[in-house]
């Protein structure tokens, strides 16, 4: 092999994440029975915070995604409740990171959809969002928060548009990545063209051609003024790509990877300074750390598993388990098993003691900046918080969604917009088995009612024939 080829290889360096290692949790402790979906398009469809996980799952006429406590681990029942009020198949969720219990979503059916979970999680399927967003013309395939300003929220279609003032891509956009303050949005197209724009203008700031590494997925290096991106070589081997974000004429460097076929998901942390790479398809999960000197990249480990991934979901900094050194946790997805498998990155220490040199101050739950505010051209570092008393905190942002006018069409006493027919099997479904629970619940109040007129006829009765009455 060449220096070229090996150089993937551990280079034994002084670094506290040297010996990071990837613990998978135990069998009780993951989510098993999840029809996780069969959908190709190559997204996560998976979204993790500190209370819930949402995974898009298999359905017929329509998209639907479970929500489930993570304290509700083990099997989950065929009949657990499923928000399913799109039309067309989901293809990406995310949740907002200043309120945990809020979810977007978006889908084939060309909407974006904003959905309230209520505490404790689902009893019953959720089909009415609290907001719908139509901005697109053709199918949506991803989302994305904004990561200081709260109810910010950008979208990219098959239109080309990732919001409706941004249109200077001329073919599909396959990934999106704010930096820290999120002044910046990074963007990857299948034109084979990385591009650095000013979100509120639209502007490009930056844009390159890439040639010899066709580009796929692009991550911002927290703020170090660097993008990584994952690809596909002249050769068809699979890629990454260091950039300076002021200057995308040449990447700083290339590093092949290896051979196989599998789309190469980045994830990036920035407390840590450690870039983790995991293969649509494969087992294993390779971690470097990212320095700011060259070589810029060198290898730490390798997590391996048998268990080919589909998607892998994120739990944010505040909701790890610091006690046992967790630096990262992954959600994957085994779809051949109906598996939601937790993994654990872990630095092995021997002292219990809170370890502040891998915990630094991290971004939080509350947001710097209004959506106002943002708007206007103001950028803010994200908010930090401490993780060393554990995280407690619950953010009192409540989501507001806009007040819509009530519209009616009515016809013969029926309103057409209130009671829309239904247009798919799934639809006709779901208002089957509703106007079922609905006559069950009057009959039920029925029944009570006749027992109660039955009492009072009976104490009516009684009195009419007490004695005093005679």
């Amino acid at each position: 092999l060449s220096p070229r080829q090996m150089s993937w290889r551990p280079q034994y360096r002084s670094s506290k994440f040297r010996n990071v290692y990837g613990k998978v949790a135990n069998r009780e402790h993951c989510f098993d029975g999840i029809p996780i979906t069969k959908n190709v398009h190559d997204n996560h469809f998976c979204a993790v915070n500190a209370r819930f996980l949402a995974i898009v799952t298999e359905s017929a006429g329509g998209g639907s995604f479970l929500v489930i406590p993570l304290e509700q681990t083990g099997r989950i029942e065929p009949n657990y409740p499923k928000v399913c009020g799109h039309q067309g198949n989901v293809l990406d969720i995310k949740w907002n990171p200043f309120i945990e219990n809020i979810i977007a979503s978006c889908s084939e059916d060309t909407s974006v959809r904003i959905w309230e979970i209520p505490e404790g999680g689902l009893k019953r399927n959720m089909t009415e969002a609290v907001l719908e967003l139509y901005g697109h013309s053709r199918r949506v395939g991803l989302v994305e928060w904004h990561p200081t300003t709260n109810n910010i929220l950008f979208s990219a279609g098959y239109d080309y548009k990732p919001v409706k003032m941004i249109d200077c891509h001329t073919d599909v956009i396959l990934c999106m990545s704010f930096n820290g303050d999120g002044s910046l949005l990074a963007t990857s197209c299948k034109d084979k063209r990385l591009r650095v724009v000013e979100p509120r203008s639209g502007r490009v700031l930056q844009e390159a051609s890439c040639k010899n590494h066709r580009v796929n997925r692009v991550v911002f290096l927290g703020s170090t003024k660097r993008l990584l991106t994952t690809g596909v070589s002249r050769w068809n081997t699979r890629q990454i790509a260091l950039w300076d974000q002021e200057d995308l004429s040449m990447p700083l460097i290339e590093e092949e990877i290896d051979g196989l076929s599998g789309l190469l998901f980045p994830f990036y942390d920035a407390d840590t300074h450690m870039l983790y790479l995991a293969g649509k398809g494969d087992g294993n999960i390779r971690y470097y750390e990212i320095g700011s000197e060259k070589p810029y990249l060198s290898y730490l480990m390798e997590f391996r598993s048998p268990a080919p991934q589909k998607g892998l979901g994120v739990m944010p900094k505040h909701g790890l388990d610091v006690s046992a050194c967790e630096v990262f946790r992954f959600y994957k997805l085994v779809t051949l098993k109906g598996l939601i498998e937790p993994i654990s990155m872990i630095v092995p220490r021997r002292s219990e003691t809170y370890q502040e040199d891998i915990y630094p101050m991290t971004p939080g739950t509350e947001p710097a900046l209004t959506p106002d505010e943002w708007l206007s051209g103001m950028n803010r570092d994200p908010i930090l918080m401490s993780l060393k008393e554990g995280y407690k905190k619950t953010s009192k942002i409540v989501f507001k969604a806009p007040a819509r006018e009530k519209k009616s069409v009515v016809v013969n006493g029926i309103d057409l917009l209130e009671n829309v027919p239904p247009r798919t099997e799934n639809e006709l479904l779901r208002m089957f088995f509703r106007q079922q629970d609905e006559i069950r619940r009057l009959k039920d109040e029925l029944s009570q009612k006749d027992i109660r007129i039955r009492q009072l006829q009976l104490e009516l009765k009684n009195l009419r024939n007490s004695p005093k009455n005679n």
